[in-house]
């Protein structure tokens, strides 16, 4: 087992926070654990500088709003800056349609969205918003996942390239934007397939454009697995699942008999379950990797490599 691979402070790339009225004055920050007690932040080393220094002109923007009020904040950094997606809230009337499209511009954003419970719609956008995976600039939906930090992405993403190489044929399972798949189709045909259509979209885009060697494939890998008789020709495998874990797509990795399997994991609990499904059907863990994007919490991540 490697040492872990720590992530430095104020390096967190997305957060969601939550905005209510407390007591007539905006409360902004996390949830405090197990409850809806809004924490408001005054101080953080966690969040990337940018990040946070959004928190106060936030305040003062909803220090304007009269009545209660309940929004989630998201925010994620991207190549044009900083994203941010408002859910349940959208401005009431010109002047706070107004007063909103002068903070976007004060502020700078990259983009604003709003979700009243039917997806984000764009507010403010100048122009595309896109986030770097493996060198390639990718399409942004709003809120879409991303490794917590960059600093953790490219521990996970260095560990598969170094575990894979030489693998011609591969497997991203569970492949997002493509955080690992544009890495590793330098050289590699990779087979990438993800459930969330934006982001699977977003990827094929971005393959298509640098002409890449990437099969994206829009499915559902916890309801229609990728078989093993569908990894017949392949030199390895990669995934990379939510928490959850991926116990029927395991159990099908375990039985195509693919020679690497490299299995990222946010989880060790889920993570400990289908390494026993590999176990038992003949793999063996070659090394673990942790990985602590997650400062000062007790959540950890991790890079394993399994052969038979």
């Amino acid at each position: 087992m490697a040492p872990p691979a720590m992530s430095p402070p104020r390096s967190r790339r997305r957060a969601s926070l939550r905005a209510i009225n407390g007591g007539g004055r905006p409360l902004i920050g996390f949830t405090s654990a197990g409850s809806h007690k809004v924490f408001d932040m005054q101080e953080c080393h966690v969040l990337r500088p940018e990040l946070f220094a959004l928190l106060e002109p936030l305040r003062a923007y909803f220090a304007l709003l009269k009545g209660k009020y309940a929004v989630t904040i998201e925010l994620t950094a991207v190549d044009q800056g900083v994203d941010v997606n408002l859910s349940g809230f959208a401005p009431e009337g010109l002047e706070q349609t107004e007063t909103l499209l002068d903070f976007c511009r004060d502020q700078s954003l990259a983009r604003l969205t709003l979700d009243q419970g039917y997806g984000a719609e764009s507010f403010w956008e100048p122009e595309p918003v896109t986030v770097t995976l493996g060198g390639y600039p990718v399409a942004f939906p709003p809120a879409s996942f991303l490794q917590a930090t960059e600093q953790g992405e490219h521990a996970l993403v260095g560990a598969a390239r170094e575990w894979l190489d030489g693998a011609g044929r591969i497997a991203d399972l569970f492949a997002g934007l493509g955080t690992f798949a544009l890495s590793l189709s330098k050289s590699a045909q990779i087979l990438a397939a993800e459930a969330d259509a934006t982001a699977i979209n977003a990827l094929r885009l971005t393959a298509n454009r640098a002409r890449l060697q990437i099969d994206c494939a829009h499915r559902d890998l916890f309801r229609n697995p990728l078989r093993a008789e569908e990894m017949a020709e392949l030199d390895a495998v990669l995934l990379d699942p939510p928490r959850a874990g991926a116990k029927a797509q395991v159990e099908q990795i375990a039985a195509s008999g693919v020679e690497r399997v490299v299995y990222i994991s946010c989880n060790p609990s889920s993570w400990a379950r289908d390494a026993v499904q590999l176990k038992e059907a003949g793999y063996t863990l070659q090394e673990l990797r942790p990985v602590g994007q997650f400062r000062w919490s007790t959540h950890v991540e991790l890079a394993s490599f399994f052969t038979r």
